[in-house]
């Protein structure tokens, strides 16, 4: 497993050792002492899988607030997908910035994100499914978004009128936002 560090202090791009042959692949997507190892010790707790029938179905910018909040690996099983995350962390001096990267079954990348981020995908394909684990539990009452086309990211996604769910079609921008969280 190779560890790929991002523009974030604490973001990951994660390349595992793939085994191809004949038959298909084998690939360790998670190993708790390498993760330990690079100085992440997130107590993964729940799986969550989604399935996007379509092409330019947007998700996000999601997360969730304290005591809720949650770090994520994140992982597409099928498909692909565009991937972004945006700093929430107050402080930081990458507050506000975004960064984006290409996930897919073909590229069997995955991606660590730590609290205090933002996360949405966009799928690239039909059929798409992403998985991930996350450290803490989903709490409607603390779950919360920012606005997937907000003015002061000015996210560059690979399509300009995505498939959005109501909810976050009416997500709040970063202007919006008072940030409860803190860059360490």
């Amino acid at each position: 497993m190779e560890f790929i560090k991002t523009k974030f202090s604490s973001v990951y791009l994660v390349k595992p050792r793939v085994f191809l042959d004949n038959r298909g692949f084998f690939l360790e997507s998670y190993s708790y002492q390498k993760f330990v190892e690079q100085g992440i010790t997130a107590p993964f707790v729940q799986d969550n899988h989604s399935r996007s029938v379509q092409k330019n179905v947007l998700r996000g910018l999601h997360f969730q607030l304290p005591p809720f909040a949650q770090s994520k690996l994140i992982r597409v099983t099928r498909g692909a997908v565009y991937d972004v995350i945006a700093d929430l962390r107050r402080g930081s001096p990458t507050y506000g910035k975004w960064q984006g990267f290409e996930l897919s079954d073909e590229n069997y990348m995955i991606l660590y994100v730590p609290r205090g981020f933002a996360h949405g995908f966009c799928t690239l394909s039909e059929n798409t499914e992403v998985q991930y684990k996350v450290d803490n539990p989903y709490s409607q009452k603390h779950d919360s978004g920012i606005l997937w086309n907000d003015p002061d990211l000015a996210i560059t996604w690979p399509c300009d009128q995505p498939i959005l769910s109501d909810k976050d079609a009416k997500l709040a921008t970063m202007r919006d936002f008072s940030s409860p969280f803190s860059f360490k």
